[in-house]
């Protein structure tokens, strides 16, 4: 088989680069080893896929060089991709936040990428068994035969969720031809506790509350959850990406209220209420229960507290402190930080600077978005940017 393009990886970037190329008139091939293509597609958003975020700019994303996401980004916007659902006829609505999510099933965007990209070869259950370089081009060994390409587009993803397919093909292919990798580790994951603060979790599992939630200058307002194993939620997803083992975060269980205010006022009212009745009107009760558990003031009366005990309380909501053991790892992780060194990467082609024809696109590179869309749109942005690259020829 000889193509103008091979794609490895028929994911949310490998597929839509594909459909890219074939608009440009250039022949592709796309593998993967998997039976059924865009399977972070289909479970995403709770099975309706969050398919782009309309507030998409480049300080929604981390990476090693900040300004490396932007080029990309400017040439396939959210926009850009909106129409296309549109004109596949697929209903679609906003939630909070500049989300757009499928009003039906998630698969309708794997259908409209995949007749996007027809007359593409899709080689489903097809296992990479080797690439070199060949003159200009490149020659991959597969189980399913000996691939010709002008170029090779990897679209394989990061390690993250493993039952779905996720192999870190991507890294051994950057390492094979040179490139550098930034360090990965999981992201947008759930956090765990060592087994003493777990105790305070456990009993709490399956209660949300909305937090503020900090580590060092970044901060997300959103739900957390309590679980199990530790914390989850839109508002812990999005601060574990920026979280290394080791650190602390702050949560602040009522954001936007100053309950130490609250408390002195009512205390001046007539202190007589119980503090647990107090606390109860502003958080779950059994959240409210187990922190005037902890502070060992479970029976207490607002009026026996002094203003110190007061502000013990109002630190204890307003700047809970915690230090996470670990993180649930690639098995939940929606996402891997880190990957492929964008130092080695052409912005606007995300061809590999010292391998003409050779890119690299999607959750492999260095570009990890936050929660909500951002990487989807991404993997859009940078599988058009290598699917428009075939018009100006090798470099």
């Amino acid at each position: 088989m000889d193509c103008e393009f091979l794609i490895i990886g028929a994911g949310a970037a490998g597929l839509f680069c594909a459909g890219t190329a074939r608009a440009q008139g250039a022949s592709v091939v796309v593998i993967d080893h998997v039976a059924r293509p865009g399977e972070k597609i289909r479970i995403s958003g709770g099975g309706r896929c969050n398919f782009t975020n309309m507030a998409t700019a480049r300080d929604r994303f981390l990476s090693e060089n900040p300004r490396f996401p932007a080029s990309a980004l400017a040439g396939f916007r959210p926009q850009d991709f909106v129409a296309l659902v549109d004109r596949a006829g697929i209903a679609w609505h906003e939630k909070t936040q500049g989300q757009l999510f499928c009003d039906g099933k998630a698969t309708q965007i794997t259908d409209m990428l995949i007749r996007r990209m027809e007359g593409a070869a899709l080689w489903l259950e097809t296992t990479l068994q080797g690439l070199d370089r060949d003159g200009e081009g490149f020659v991959a060994r597969s189980s399913r035969g000996v691939i010709r390409a002008r170029r090779v587009v990897v679209a394989c993803g990061g390690k993250s969720i493993p039952k779905m397919g996720a192999t870190g093909l991507g890294y051994d292919l950057a390492r094979q031809f040179g490139l550098r990798l930034v360090e990965t580790r999981p992201g947008l994951v759930p956090l765990t506790f060592a087994e003493q603060d777990l105790a305070q979790c456990k009993p709490l599992a399956g209660i949300s509350v909305e937090v503020e939630i900090r580590h060092e200058k970044t901060r997300f307002r959103d739900a957390l959850l309590f679980t199990h194993r530790g914390l989850s939620g839109p508002a812990v997803l999005q601060i574990s990406s920026f979280w290394q083992p080791g650190d602390g975060i702050v949560i602040d269980l009522a954001p936007g209220l100053d309950l130490g205010a609250v408390l002195r006022e009512r205390r001046g009212q007539g202190g007589r209420v119980a503090l647990l009745t107090v606390l109860g009107a502003h958080l779950p009760a059994r959240l409210a229960e187990a922190i005037a558990g902890d502070l060992g003031l479970m029976g207490a009366r607002l009026a026996d507290q002094n203003n110190a005990s007061i502000e013990r309380i109002a630190a204890r909501i307003h700047r809970w402190q915690v230090r996470p053991v670990g993180s649930e790892g690639y098995r939940t992780a929606e996402v891997t930080v880190g990957g492929v060194d964008t130092r080695d990467l052409d912005a606007k082609t995300l061809e590999a600077r010292a391998v003409p024809g050779l890119h690299f696109i999607g959750e492999c590179v260095d570009v990890t978005g936050w929660l909500g869309g951002y990487n989807f749109q991404w993997a859009w942005a940078s599988g058009h940017a290598a699917g428009l690259s075939q018009a100006a020829g090798p470099r």
